[in-house]
């Protein structure tokens, strides 16, 4: 498929990279060749450092690269089959655009405006193509982040909006679909609410600003403080949307007067060094959030209004409940889906804070608790309490909160369910994944076990070094031990177990599989000990597992280099046993545990146990590997490389 780009700014180049990292023809347009060239620029910028770190290999950056041609002459794209525009959030601009598109493109072409907040439908009154004019909602940098939304306009063909989801599967992204065109979509529909009630929290005086944030952090589990999330987003950016949203549905969330401030005095945060933290520099910066506020703050009152929105989005069919629990948990970094907090908090809690908050704020109808919670708490409908919420609890598919187990008898999957965070290990996760094993052992109807991160970007990332910052010594080594036990409980789980590696296995995500029997892996997985690069070592068994695998003088390279190898070099080194094609790769994993499940089960059992045996095993390594990881979070060099890895810097160690 040929693909046009309108636009070569941030959006539009990296919207051009992803199309053409799909193997499109993708020929993008900008008003000057300056412009297009500078566009071009960074996306082959961006494809050599994905290269060089071993993300693609060089032949398929310059593939990639070699599909994508400039042009400043719309004509150009006459024969484009699909075209992505991509200019300004800025009505007029687009209207000024679609004029000079209308003479210039196929009769069967789609057009796909890249917007967060415009409306759909209106924007394709522009266009006699009404019928063949869609939404589509990349985030930002389009290249990294997973989630596309697909917005359907009121005139939006069956077809077109079938053509679309097809294409952005090919891109390789995860899809929400909003099925109506509403203000906000599905995610801005979302975080618009959170952050206003937010800045409405701080001006009606019931927390401050690092209290919020680092009640959403701490508490809730997000990756930034809300505010924080302002900052780095554009305080602009956020206003004007939500100054977008009002004028298309008086009923949405009034506008908190510190963010109208913040924009008319031109603080818009990192990018201005001023906003609700300042900067020092115009590199990104991670305010300093202190753990201790954050139980100085009812995060429930926080996240009311916008499980309300939530609710509004499902009864009004806007989205269903998986695309929403997609949306935030891959566009706005959730650890969980929202709905799945609501159900956890309960409903009747949600709703007694909103009708708090509707009397206490002058009888603000804003506040007014949506029908459907309504009609749920009438039901005892309230969440895990009573097994049943937005979602039904106690199937065969058992969700903790980091962890996803789903049983398909013979076969059972274990998920590390944190594809916003790359699947990355917090001490939760370890200990939900205890639980799980436990669970499964018990289950006498499983008779192989997979285990798999969810998405395509990664099995895991290893530890989230964000959740072990601030660690001591002694509670380094704790923790280390915890992962031993976990680890080892898989490695001797009576079962075959198999690590289904679809992308990177990296850290403590590589020492999952290395206690697995088997390791499968796509073409584009990545798999390292990379804790070297933070002044660390393996941790959680890697310093005595990965030499039995491959032999010690290859295991000193991979631990001491902390280089992240390829699949195909994995697979000649003897540590995955096959490597597939992504098309190919879930069946075959499955046919794989089907074979193993139809193997005599206490035969295996005791095999696994008798080779477990042979090593005759040394709890001394075990031991001092644990001490050594504790030692090592003391260091200045373990400071120095978080930082750098922060900074996004190459560290400077110095032995210390």
């Amino acid at each position: 498929m040929k693909i046009g780009v309108i636009g070569s700014g941030t959006m539009g180049h990296g919207i051009a990279q992803v199309a053409a990292m799909a193997t499109n023809e993708v020929i993008i347009y900008d008003i000057s060749k300056e412009i297009v060239d500078t566009g071009i620029k960074k996306i082959k910028w961006s494809l050599d450092k994905l290269a060089e770190k071993k993300n693609i290999n060089k032949e398929k950056a310059n593939q990639f690269y070699n599909n994508i041609k400039g042009t400043v002459k719309i004509e150009d794209l006459s024969d484009c089959e699909y075209i992505f525009e991509a200019v300004s959030e800025d009505l007029e601009i687009k209207k000024l655009v679609y004029k000079k598109l209308e003479n210039n493109i196929k009769d069967d072409a789609i057009v796909a405006s890249n917007t967060s907040t415009l409306p759909i439908t209106e924007l394709s009154k522009h266009m006699k193509l009404t019928s063949r004019f869609i939404g589509t909602h990349f985030f930002n940098p389009p290249v990294l982040m997973p989630l596309v939304e697909i917005i359907k306009g009121e005139f939006t063909s069956k077809k077109t909006l079938e053509i679309t989801i097809d294409l952005i599967k090919k891109f390789k992204k995860e899809i929400a679909i909003c099925k109506k065109d509403v203000p906000g979509f599905i995610v801005n529909r979302i975080i618009g609410p959170l952050l206003q009630e937010a800045g409405w929290m701080l001006e009606r005086k019931e927390a401050s600003i690092m209290e919020i944030d680092s009640a959403a952090k701490y508490e809730v589990g997000l990756p930034m403080g809300l505010f924080e999330l302002a900052d780095y987003t554009g305080i602009d950016i956020i206003y004007r949307a939500g100054v977008e949203i009002s004028k298309r549905d008086k009923s949405n969330v009034p506008i908190a007067p510190i963010f109208k401030k913040y924009f008319e005095d031109k603080n818009y945060g990192q990018k201005t060094g001023n906003g609700f933290y300042k900067y020092e520099t115009n590199k990104y910066e991670r305010p300093d959030i202190p753990k201790n506020l954050s139980k100085n703050v009812d995060y429930i009152k926080l996240f009311a209004p916008a499980i309300n929105a939530a609710a509004w989005l499902l009864r009004e069919n806007v989205s269903t409940k998986e695309d929403i629990e997609r949306a935030v948990k891959l566009g706005l970094g959730f650890p969980e889906g929202l709905l799945k907090l609501a159900d956890k908090w309960g409903i009747k809690k949600v709703a007694d804070v909103l009708n708090e908050k509707k009397i206490n704020n002058k009888n603000e109808s804003y506040y007014e608790p949506d029908p459907l919670l309504k009609e749920m708490i009438e039901n005892n409908k309230i969440g895990v309490e009573t097994d049943s919420g937005f979602f039904k609890y106690g199937s065969t598919k058992k969700e903790y909160e980091e962890i996803l187990t789903v049983k398909e008898y013979p076969i059972a999957w274990l998920i590390i369910n944190r594809p916003h965070r790359l699947n990355a290990l917090t001490t939760k996760t370890i200990e939900e994944m205890e639980l799980a094993l436990d669970d499964l052992q018990t289950d006498n109807n499983i008779r192989a076990l997979i285990l798999k991160g969810e998405g395509e970007k990664a099995f895991s990332v290893g530890a989230d070094v964000t959740a072990f910052t601030g660690l001591n010594s002694k509670t380094s080594v704790e923790v280390a031990k915890r992962f031993h036990r976990v680890f080892d409980k898989l490695e001797r789980f009576s079962m075959p177990t198999i690590a289904a590696i679809d992308g990177y296995a990296l850290g403590g995500g590589c020492e999952i599989t290395l206690a697995c029997d088997f390791r499968i892996a796509t073409e584009k997985s990545v798999i390292g000990q990379t804790e070297i690069k933070l002044g660390l070592i393996p941790g959680a068994g890697g310093t005595q597992r990965l030499p039995r695998l491959i032999g010690e003088t290859k295991a000193k390279e991979l631990i001491y280099f902390g280089e992240r190898v390829s699949a195909s070099e994995c697979e000649k080194i003897g540590l995955v046993s096959k490597v597939l094609e992504q098309e190919k790769f879930i069946q075959f994993v499955k046919e794989f545990a089907t074979k193993l499940a139809e193997l005599p089960p206490l035969g295996i059992k005791y095999a696994k146990e008798a080779i477990y045996k042979s090593r005759k095993e040394n709890k001394e390594g075990y031991l001092f590997e644990a001490e050594s990881f504790g030692a090592l979070m003391l260091t200045k060099d373990f400071m120095e490389g978080i930082t750098a890895f922060f900074s996004k810097r190459k560290p400077e160690f110095k032995g210390e």
